[in-house]
């Protein structure tokens, strides 16, 4: 797929905004208008291929946004800096640098990088998307395109913003059962274009939308691309571009966050069969644990990933094998996951997706091996697999039915491809109630994600569940305690063991009600916009 950079923000955040469009594909093909290597925003969807390279353009805004203050591409909304954050705000990875120890340092404040890149870089994303929205329907009333394509590219790019809010609710608003009807602040829900002073102005006095009313909007998007996204793409387009299987498989996840099981049960039966494979879009597990990450454009797991290439990449400071192997050495597998007595000592993804290796730092540490490209930078960032659906519609069932052959068989249909021993498998007997078979369930997950940033949303969405918050202070909800990087030695790996040594675990847990729960709104955004410096998250 081609790349291009399209629409380069001057301002930062919500009211981020461009009359230019700027574009440069793979191949280096350049539209040199005016200005220089820009085409004026009134052309910018005067032709089928300019239109294609701004839909492209929505895929390269989603893939690295560029860092507060410099014009270096980092990992955010979509690359490895925000699959990081999702990691390293859990207790499942272990920070080996100190510089990436977010939310959790006593330094985070409203002014850090990271949740200041994370919000910036994805309203960029979504401004982007807004824009395209619009000149797609007017290429379509021109008939530069037809009505059916400006649809399916509008299907994309609310697959992309759906994509967006929720990565930001996830973030800097509470879950969505923190009040009974989800009436508490979400974030500003932006579905107009930003692209005057007239439009600038009016983002600038922009508020929060209600979590309710995020999820509303968030579920629109996606409803509408499930109607108008084919089914199935070409080569690695079926990976890169969004789908109408994918839309569904992400409206899964929508409705897992809200709760609302029975609808998480019905979109999951439009792309789970008897069989258990989709028959939209014809996804199934691979046969083995390591087939989604050795073959990124060309596996039938995979329902949506950012694509990355040697020429197109994040760059070092926002490519996951940068940041997730031992090359540069800043994150890898904590004890507290490597040694869980219910990751068994004999499953596949340890040793398919687990490296051991002491180079670099010279430290001893077991490294998420699923980004293998390394100096290349060329993995590509998984967003969606079909594992998770499987996964997601067995925690439905489980909390819907109890313990029932369904959901143990949708649980064994990810655990047995790494569990091969006939005696150590799950069967109905195995679970005396439903919440050892929910408890059995999330574990799996945790297994099965490590290193591609879902602990953070597990978290989070369990955070008011009465049975299976994850514990801290006091045994209440909020973020569990961590290992201590400067603590571990050799010896603190110990696969399955159970055992994890105090001693170790020295970055104290904190609870629901901490500030650190939530990122703050950046104050690049509060410093322009007064509501949403009144709408500032508790404590900040």
């Amino acid at each position: 797929m081609k790349k291009s950079n399209i629409i380069r923000y001057a301002t930062a955040g919500i009211i981020a905004f461009a009359l230019n469009f700027s574009f440069s594909s793979c191949d280096d093909e350049v539209l040199d208008l005016l200005p220089a290597n820009s085409v004026a925003y009134t052309d910018a969807f005067s032709t089928p291929k300019l239109c294609e390279l701004s839909m492209v353009g929505c895929y390269d805004a989603a893939q690295s946004g560029y860092y507060p203050g410099n014009d270096q591409r980092r990992g955010y909304p979509f690359g490895a800096a925000s699959i990081q954050q999702g990691d390293m705000r859990g207790e499942d990875m272990l920070n080996v640098q100190a510089f990436f120890a977010v939310t959790y340092g006593s330094t985070y404040g409203s002014s850090s990088p990271n949740g200041q890149a994370m919000w910036e870089c994805t309203y960029q994303m979504i401004n982007k998307i807004n824009i395209c929205i619009e000149g797609f329907k007017l290429a379509a009333s021109k008939n530069v395109i037809t009505a059916e394509k400006a649809k399916e590219y509008e299907g994309e790019a609310r697959f992309l913003r759906a994509l967006g809010f929720h990565e930001l609710l996830l973030h800097f608003a509470y879950p969505y059962a923190h009040t009974p009807d989800a009436s508490h602040f979400g974030i500003p829900v932006s579905t107009k274009p930003i692209n005057s002073i007239a439009t600038v102005e009016e983002a600038k006095s922009a508020g929060r939308a209600t979590v309710a009313q995020t999820y509303k909007q968030i579920l629109e998007d996606l409803d509408f691309a499930e109607a108008n996204l084919p089914a199935t793409r070409t080569g690695g387009l079926k990976i890169s571009r969004a789908t109408s299987g994918a839309a569904i498989g992400l409206k899964t996840r929508i409705y897992q966050h809200m709760g609302q099981w029975d609808k998480v049960m019905t979109e999951s039966q439009k792309i789970v069969d008897a069989t258990f494979k989709s028959p939209i879009g014809s996804y199934a597990l691979t046969a083995e644990p390591s087939g989604p990450f050795t073959n990124n454009s060309g596996n039938s797991e995979s329902m949506f990933s950012i694509e990355n290439s040697e020429l197109d990449n994040c760059t070092v400071n926002g490519s996951l094998s940068q940041f997730y192997t031992y090359v540069r050495s800043l994150v890898c597998l904590s004890p507290i996951l490597y040694n869980a007595d219910f990751w068994l000592a004999t499953d596949k993804r340890r040793t398919q997706l687990v490296v051991y290796n002491t180079s670099y730092t010279a430290r001893h540490a077991y490294w998420v091996d699923k980004y293998k490209t390394y100096a290349k930078m060329a993995d590509w960032t998984p967003i969606l697999r079909y594992a998770e659906i499987l996964l997601n519609y067995a925690e439905a069932e489980a909390r819907t039915n109890g313990v029932t052959q369904k959901a143990v068989d949708l649980l064994n249909q990810v655990r047995n491809r790494a569990v091969t021993e006939t005696a150590n498998r799950f069967t109905l007997a195995s679970f005396a109630t439903t919440k050892d078979l929910m408890t059995a369930i999330l574990n799996e997950r945790r297994i099965e994600f490590a290193g591609e940033g879902r602990r953070w949303a597990d978290i989070h969405r369990l955070a008011k569940d009465p049975n299976y918050f994850v514990k801290t202070l006091n045994g209440a909800p909020g973020v569990p305690a961590k290992v201590n990087t400067t603590n571990v030695a050799a010896n603190s790996w110990n696969a399955a063991s159970g055992v994890v040594p105090p001693s170790i675990i020295t970055i104290a847990a904190y609870g629901y009600d901490d500030r650190r729960f939530l990122f703050p709104i950046p104050d690049s955004e509060t410093n322009t916009n007064e509501k949403l410096k009144s709408q500032q998250n508790p404590g900040w």
